[in-house]
């Protein structure tokens, strides 16, 4: 058999690269309070209509939180489809390929998280997810689609377990606490739940004297900002893994039906779309508003969080969550397409495809640029800023990577991280410079 290659750049989807692009700088806006904020200093105005702060996180958890990742997963969906679609149909080897290339995705990400120290990384969580979506490839896009709510469901249920499993630790702490208190002698059972609270604090829930104490480790030097973030991306990259993984593979499967469908590709009549705009909107952001205000009354500081801990056993409002999301992510993907098909900020529309094409190289280099603006071991701006002013450092970013990205890939076929990725899942060096043919 011939020897595999990349998918060739005649062969790629523009709009599915602006598409991507859009989700990517969306991420990084959703990102950006990670890397910047101290913990619980959004209490300073979440709960204060009458600041600008209030009113552009509103804006944000209502139209970008949740959506951007949601679209990155499903584009990362129909990218498999996109880089298995040539292999196949030649009768190129695609198996092991495809696995290479996804434990590549693992290898890195535990290089974002545990090197550049980004505990928000997806490329590890995407690369498991892509091994388990791989095998489900060939189904019908009916059948991926109507995975969406079962998964919903298992993600709920999944995470309304782990929900309730530290509400027990909770009430079995405050009991415990209570006892202490009236200096009564302590049980065994009464010292365990006192222990395993404080070990709850000090990788999940801090309290207010840890949050004071995470924020001077985040204000350090590198070897005291990976000593407090490692042991945390360790836990979301194993112990927290299992319900991570069903939200992600969900979106996934969306992707790959809509791609199936014609849906990312243009192919629909612009009423379908229009009338996933009216349907997506109509419905999503009713139910997000709703979601925003009752997180608005009903957990407004850390001690409203722990007290509705301990009465509410399950939270269904959380049930909204993912369904809301769904509609305005594809009411959201609905006004791109059509936009972009009707001609319209074709020179930025051109711009994003370069930044989708280079999503890897991109999404790296938000995490580079903030950990060294806000890092202890860099400019340290960690805590100096407030909310809306930690936006001009994402719209500085946005504006160099539309510049650069168009301008790099009028040079080079890939993307720096892209043509490495490529070269190692290929097992052989990819032509970077344009005026060699790739293969």
């Amino acid at each position: 058999m011939d020897s595999a290659a990349p998918v060739s750049e005649q062969s790629r989807l523009n709009i599915v690269d602006a598409l991507r692009g859009v989700a990517l700088l969306g991420i990084l806006a959703m990102n950006i309070p990670g890397f910047s904020m101290p913990e619980y200093s959004s209490e300073s105005y979440r709960n204060d209509p009458t600041q600008l702060n209030f009113w552009l996180n509103a804006f944000i958890s209502i139209v970008m939180e949740g959506k951007m990742r949601a679209m990155f997963g499903m584009l990362f969906g129909a990218g498999i489809l996109l880089f298995v679609a040539s292999k196949e149909r030649d009768g190129k080897p695609v198996h092991g390929l495809f696995y290479r290339r996804m434990m590549w995705l693992v290898l890195f990400g535990i290089i974002h998280a545990h090197l550049i120290l980004w505990i928000g990384d997806i490329l590890y969580l995407y690369g498991i997810c892509g091994m388990i979506v791989y095998l489900f490839r060939n189904l019908k896009p009916k059948y991926l689609a109507m995975a969406l709510p079962l998964v919903a469901v298992i993600d709920f249920a999944s995470g309304a377990i782990f929900y309730q499993n530290i509400r027990e630790k909770r009430v079995a702490y405050v009991e415990a606490k209570k006892a202490e208190t009236e200096r009564h002698t302590l049980t065994p059972v009464q010292t365990k739940a006192l222990s395993e609270w404080r070990e709850l604090e000090k990788t999940m829930l801090p309290n207010r004297e840890d949050a004071k104490a995470n924020t001077a480790r985040m204000k350090s030097d590198y070897g005291t900002v990976a000593g407090y973030l490692r042991p945390i991306a360790v836990k979301i990259q194993t112990e927290y893994l299992p319900i991570e993984l069903w939200d992600s593979i969900a979106l996934m499967f969306l992707g790959l039906a809509l791609f199936k469908w014609g849906f990312f590709t243009g192919t629909w009549h612009n009423d379908s779309y229009w009338k996933v705009m009216g349907v997506g909107y109509g419905l999503g952001l009713v139910m997000v508003s709703y979601s925003f205000y009752y997180d608005y009354l009903n957990y407004s500081t850390l001690e409203a969080n722990l007290a509705r801990m301990e009465k509410v056993p399950i939270e269904w409002v959380g049930l909204i969550y993912p369904f809301q999301r769904i509609l305005l992510v594809m009411a959201h993907a609905s006004a791109l397409i059509l936009l972009y098909q009707a001609g319209r900020a074709k020179g930025l529309f051109a711009r994003l495809e370069a930044v989708g094409r280079m999503a890897f190289s991109n999404y790296i280099m938000h995490s580079v640029i903030c950990t060294l603006f806000f890092f202890g071991y860099g400019l340290n701006y960690y805590g100096s800023l407030e909310f809306y002013q930690i936006y001009y450092v994402v719209v500085a970013i946005w504006v160099l990577q539309l510049i650069v990205s168009p301008v790099w890939l009028k040079h080079y076929y890939f993307g720096p991280l892209e043509w490495l990725w490529r070269s190692l899942t290929y097992s052989k060096m990819q032509p970077m410079r344009r005026g060699v043919m790739a293969n």
